[in-house]
């Protein structure tokens, strides 16, 4: 069982519980799932660049991603109705925890010059979302197996019914936030 989750029943839980004052342990907000999704524009011209991207998040989450198809036909980006743009993966239970605790304690922390991610990404709903640069961050990356650095979205969905909430589950799960004057 992965420690966060182990965690979360044991010390996050009862710690929201205490600050927002909740009656029931069925109210304290939970992680629900984590959505990691990658565009891919110049996919209309070379479409070796879904599978590199497919390879990538299959070895970033250990599950395997399902590839997004244009809707609609746009002359303007010369994308027609029915190809692949993007790959996205939900992680759900156990793989969720795992890429949780491997993004904040590993993958974060590998970027240069960080101090912290933005602490007001929320959308007024108690979900956050993430952007990433560079797949380089994660230590199942092979630097000389890439063919284009390229970055992700990531966006956490909580059971939380507001911002602070969440915020507050969020950092006690360790997510490092920039403090607010930076």
């Amino acid at each position: 069982m992965a420690k966060l989750k182990d965690d979360y029943k044991n010390i996050i839980a009862p710690a929201m519980m205490k600050k927002f004052g909740y009656k029931n342990v069925m109210e304290v907000p939970k992680l629900e799932k984590v959505v990691i999704n990658v565009g891919c524009g110049d996919a209309r011209d070379n479409s070796k660049v879904i599978d590199a991207v497919v390879s990538d998040l299959t070895e970033i989450t250990g599950q395997r991603p399902v590839v997004c198809k244009a809707k609609k036909s746009v002359a303007n980006f010369k994308v027609r109705a029915g190809m692949p743009i993007g790959v996205k993966v939900t992680l759900r239970g156990e793989k969720m925890y795992e890429f949780v605790t491997k993004l904040f304690n590993i993958a974060l922390p590998r970027v240069r010059d960080f101090k912290g991610i933005n602490p007001n990404s929320f959308d007024g709903r108690g979900n956050y979302s993430l952007g990433i640069r560079e797949q380089l961050i994660f230590p199942e990356i092979n630097y000389d197996k890439i063919d284009k650095v390229r970055g992700m979205d990531i966006t956490f969905v909580t059971t939380a019914k507001t911002d602070e909430e969440s915020r507050e589950l969020l950092s006690l799960m360790g997510a490092p936030f920039a403090e607010q004057g930076v």
